[in-house]
């Protein structure tokens, strides 16, 4: 059936919210693709057997009957609570299940959906405290989620249940409310601005788009996402790909564009198929396609999938990457905004920024610019991973502090250990410290210490993390996906990445230092691309913050985290050795010595650092200093 006009689409509606709420009961599976690696899969399908055939079966909710009939079981997007998976929610209690097994659906089944009783063996504990609702835990109940809403709520793979809760509701109001004049000056008074890292204003670009004299325009979305640990932008697309769509509609409506591209890299498989789902359904209904809903509005969506190259985030080699080229920067002007895709004038932003702008033209600019700080509204994802309690996806207003993301969301450090330091924005970034926990995670107050928020990832360190090796990682990563186009970031990332090596191994020198420093003020400065001129961000934050490290490593031929394995000295605590022999047997270069039920000695010269005698000591004697 195609919608022919604002009518059918509102009684089309009606329709899907009143059968939502007709499921007076619903198992919201997480369909995210952590929790889909732990199974969840199978815990769907169980359900969906479990439920069947429910027509004369009784369901308690609270002192009311209902009938088998309105069980809806839904295979949801990304809950968020990514280490606790498999996640099962049930409403309308709003119970959260937490790591579940396929054996415990019965009694999940027989307890909860049919009496509506908890399980709370599988319930979130912290401090003998069990917490029985999603919203009451500590992760969530410090989170503004409002891209994520519906993220965990929604059935990912059918419209209905997104036209029920509000789909499509603010392109309706664009088209046959507004002028494009008119939501362009409304993203411009929100101050959206883009959330793929460089912060820039959403409705300046789209103003300066739609002021062009070429015609043919193009909507373009970066969903390549390429940093190690972020998965913001995968998990919207995963759990309510309908909402980033409608806002590249409501993009191509303020630009009047009728062609638009997503841009997904292809280690998201689960992404690229939900959004081929989301737009076949679209197209069926006549929400996308030629003159949707009778406006004379056309506009219609592809899919183009990366090849995984870090660099196609950047946007002239993501375009050229669309248009069959090889993924590679130009240098600018001319701008994407003038020349982009197929050299016509290009909206580029990122899957959070599009899935921003439908509750922005449906609440408006003054709602919106109510959350977070003046100069960054709004809300950011996060991508909330490291030697910290919960990891996950979690979404906080701009201006929350680090402390309160790494202490009150994610539950402190683990296992009791020391904070040392949080890696953000990925490789782009850098890494701020215990001194800077206090700071606001907004882009004007970031880039003020030398920091930015990039796409989101944050990577926390305790107090057991080498920094070199940090470093050394990023710039690894950094090195691999330069696209080589200019000699800075080609040679210049390599000649870093030598010297970083060298440290761990034992072999740094005098000067590596500042050879260092001198290689990344070369590099911000003259390569071509913006992620060239952040590539020595992650070295220079750690030099500037842990100097003393670096010297060690250096002068010490030390590794005070025991991480770099050539600089660790093994040796034996006589208090604690009861002389087995067993570090002796061993050991593969016959460094151990000593005399059976006497402690024994390791020869530091002969040591290979291979940590044999650490793994066979059966009584913690071997230490490593």
């Amino acid at each position: 059936m195609k919608l022919e006009n604002r009518t059918q689409l509102t009684l089309l509606r009606e329709q899907c919210q009143e059968k939502r709420n007709k499921e007076t009961c619903k198992i919201l599976v997480c369909g995210g693709t952590g929790c889909l690696a732990g199974g969840s899969d199978k815990i769907f399908d169980r359900f969906s057997e479990l439920t069947a055939g429910m027509d004369h079966v009784e369901v308690r909710i609270g002192a009311e009957i209902a009938h088998g009939e309105h069980v809806g079981v839904k295979k949801s997007g990304c809950h968020g609570f990514c280490e606790m998976g498999p996640l099962v929610r049930i409403e309308p209690y709003n119970y959260l299940y937490l790591k579940v097994k396929l054996e415990d659906c019965e009694e999940i089944f027989e307890k909860t959906v049919l009496q509506g009783e908890p399980v709370t063996r599988l319930m979130y504990k912290q401090d003998n405290e069990v917490y029985q609702t999603q919203e009451e835990i500590p992760f969530y109940a410090k989170q503004t989620r409002l891209v994520l809403k519906n993220c965990g709520h929604i059935d990912a793979e059918h419209i209905e249940d997104a036209l029920a809760v509000g789909a499509y509701e603010a392109f309706e109001k664009a088209v046959f409310e507004m002028t494009p004049e008119a939501v362009i000056k409304t993203i411009t008074q929100s101050n959206l601005r883009g959330r793929g890292g460089a912060g820039f204003q959403t409705g300046r670009k789209w103003s300066q788009v739609a002021g062009q004299k070429e015609k043919i325009r193009y909507v373009v979305c970066n969903g390549d996402e390429g940093d190690p640990g972020a998965f913001m932008d995968r998990s919207i697309m995963e759990g309510d790909p309908h909402r980033m769509i409608e806002g590249m509609m409501i993009a191509a409506y303020a630009v009047q564009a009728q062609e638009g591209y997503i841009y997904v890299r292809a280690e998201y498989p689960l992404a690229v198929s939900r959004l081929r789902i989301a737009i076949r359904q679209a197209e069926e209904l006549g929400i996308l396609g030629d003159n949707i809903l009778g406006t004379g509005f056309s506009f219609h969506l592809h899919i183009n999938r990366g090849a995984g190259a870090f660099v196609c985030g950047e946007g002239s080699a993501l375009t050229a990457s669309i248009e069959g080229k090889r993924g590679m920067p130009r240098v600018k002007p001319p701008r994407t905004v003038e020349k982009g895709l197929f050299g016509k004038p290009t909206v580029l932003n990122n899957v959070e920024t599009y899935a921003n702008v439908p509750m922005i033209v449906k609440h408006g600019a003054d709602w919106y610019t109510g959350i977070g700080t003046p100069e960054s509204p709004g809300t950011k994802a996060f991508a909330l991973t490291g030697n910290v309690n919960n990891t996950g996806l979690i979404e906080v207003p701009m201006g929350i502090t680090l402390r309160e993301i790494i202490f009150d969301i994610g539950g402190g450090i683990r296992d009791g250990k020391k904070f040392k330091a949080v890696q953000i924005g990925g490789p782009s970034g850098g890494c701020l410290t215990e001194s800077q926990l206090d700071s606001k995670m907004d882009f004007d107050s970031l880039t003020k210490i030398g920091a930015m928020i990039g796409s989101g990832g944050l990577v926390v360190m305790d107090e057991n993390t080498c920094m070199v090796e940090v470093a050394r990682f990023f710039m690894n990563f950094t090195q691999r996906e330069s696209c080589g186009k200019c000699v800075p970031c080609r040679e210049g990332t390599k000649r870093m990445l030598e010297i970083l090596e060298r440290i761990v191994a034992g072999e740094g020198r005098e000067g590596d230092i500042e050879e260092l420093e001198e290689l990344a003020d070369m590099i911000e400065n003259t390569a071509l691309c913006g992620l060239g001129k952040s590539a020595p961000k992650p070295v220079i934050s750690t030099i500037q913050a842990f100097r003393e490290e670096y010297e060690e490593h250096i002068r010490d031929k030390k590794c005070r985290a025991g991480i770099c394995a050539n600089l660790r000295n093994y040796k034996i605590d006589p208090e604690k050795c009861k002389g087995c022999s067993k570090c002796a047997r061993n050991c593969p270069v016959g460094a151990i010595t000593g005399k059976i039920k006497s402690p024994y000695v390791i020869d530091s010269a002969k040591c290979i650092k291979c940590g044999a005698c650490l793994e066979n000591c059966s009584f913690g004697a071997v230490y490593t200093e």
